[in-house]
């Protein structure tokens, strides 16, 4: 054996000596000098000891930390009712982003009612036609017993409800706004998206529907001005009026006077009602649903 590998073998042993060599650790008393309490120790017992103890008190800090409201008092940690807060704040400010875009929305098909600003696209009505052409001759139209039935249970209630149908958005049945003569029909092509009817001054203008009144001011172009909203996204506008009798937010019902007709605004050529109706943010022909 060399003598680097004594001397190795010898540092080792004292290595070992050392740290299991006994060490007797006495409490006595100053007085009497009575031993009280004794331990004995060696250097590797200490360093266990004190490493099981460094280890058990970083997991009750840990445990502390992580499980009660102790670490809201750490500077980096937020609290559980911030966390709430920050939580419910999110969900406000989408509600918000959210309702915010709608009402972008509705502002600007209100501009647009007013401006009569539209962009129309040309539609292609034979490749729609193509798609939904089908043969007659195909198809079995012979009535079947219940579909007869049907038919003559609907006529009788019908026979005995002429005032108090239940409209739905496919039939809504529409009031004459005004009587007098069609002098403008609707015509997309020259942007004139409305009818225009004649009548005296002062003859009075009533609403085509149940509805709530959304605007009623004066415009310069088109004077006194009235919109009212329907159900099933329907808008019925009415301008040149001489004077208003609905403001808004005023809920009206179908035949009501709202307004009188006139002869206000830069765009009137006489005394008429310019009469639009609008459905979902798209301009539609008044003579479709209304017989003036």
């Amino acid at each position: 054996m060399s003598s680097t590998a004594k001397k190795k073998g010898k540092k080792r042993r004292q290595i070992r000596r050392k740290l299991l060599h006994k060490y007797r650790l006495v409490i006595l008393n100053e007085s009497t000098f009575e031993e009280k309490i004794s331990f004995k120790l060696s250097r590797l017992n200490v360093f266990v000891t004190g490493s099981l103890f460094i280890i058990g008190l970083i997991a009750l800090t840990t445990l502390l930390i992580a499980f009660t409201p102790l670490r809201e008092y750490i500077p980096g940690y937020s609290s559980t009712k911030l966390k709430k807060q920050a939580t419910d704040l999110t969900y406000k400010t989408d509600s918000l982003v959210a309702n915010l875009e709608n009402t972008n929305r509705y502002i600007e098909t209100i501009r647009m009612v007013l401006s009569g600003d539209i962009e129309t696209e040309e539609t292609n009505l034979d490749s729609i036609r193509e798609q939904f052409e089908l043969d007659p001759s195909s198809i079995d139209l012979t009535p079947i017993k219940e579909d007869s039935m049907l038919r003559a249970e609907v006529e009788m209630e019908d026979k005995y409800n002429l005032f108090e149908r239940e409209t739905t958005g496919a039939e809504l049945v529409l009031f004459p706004p005004l009587s007098g003569v069609v002098s403008n029909t609707y015509d997309a092509g020259k942007r004139h998206y409305a009818v225009d009817i004649t009548a005296p001054m002062n003859t009075p203008v009533k609403a085509v529907a149940n509805g709530t009144v959304i605007f009623a001011e004066w415009t310069a172009e088109t004077g006194y001005v009235i919109l009212i909203e329907h159900k099933e996204g329907l808008l019925s506008v009415y301008k040149h009026n001489g004077s208003l009798s609905k403001e808004q937010g005023d809920i009206v019902r179908s035949g009501e006077v709202i307004a009188s007709v006139g002869n206000t605004g830069e765009f009137t050529t006489g005394p008429h009602l310019h009469f639009e109706l609008w459905s979902d943010g798209d301009t539609v022909n008044p003579l479709d649903y209304i017989d003036f």
